[in-house]
């Protein structure tokens, strides 16, 4: 027996194709058992956002750093480089030191947004702020994280 589409098996087999083709989209789409949700529309220009993150306590055992302290760090070394504005928020956070101890202590987070068009200006900036932070306060580093993001104000 034939049908239009030719023999039986071959229209099974190319029915059995094209499912097992958009398989692995739809398993990904209803993992969560839910359907994938329609993307957002672009929005803003394109921004680079750079987290920096600033330990307190001091390697040495000396006095942490206070928010007075910190707030004229940032008046003087983060705001003339983005006088467009930032967000600092506190925190507390642990890391493993050079030495293999783990660390606990109160730090800030700084974010930064900037476009990705003066990301050679800001990433060279956003280095002399972490070197000027270690070098103040006698930290072993300061952590960075970037990414991109599509801002508008």
């Amino acid at each position: 027996m034939t049908t239009r589409y030719g023999r039986p098996h071959e229209s099974a087999l190319a029915l059995a194709g094209l499912l097992l083709a958009g398989a692995p989209t739809a398993y990904t789409a209803l993992a969560d058992g839910r359907p994938a949700a329609a993307p957002a529309p672009a929005r803003g220009e394109p921004y680079l956002e750079t987290r920096l993150f600033f330990g307190t306590a001091r390697p040495d055992g000396g006095p942490a750093v206070t928010d007075r302290q910190f707030t004229a760090f940032v008046d003087k070394e983060v705001t003339p480089d983005f006088p467009d504005g930032l967000t600092v928020q506190n925190g507390r956070g642990q890391w493993r030191d050079a030495h293999g101890t783990i660390e606990k202590e109160r730090s800030y987070e700084l974010i930064l947004l900037y476009p990705e068009s003066a990301a050679k200006d800001g990433d060279r900036k956003i280095e002399e702020i972490r070197r000027a932070y270690e070098k103040t306060f006698a930290q072993e580093s300061v952590g960075r994280v970037d990414t991109q993001a599509r801002v508008d104000f």
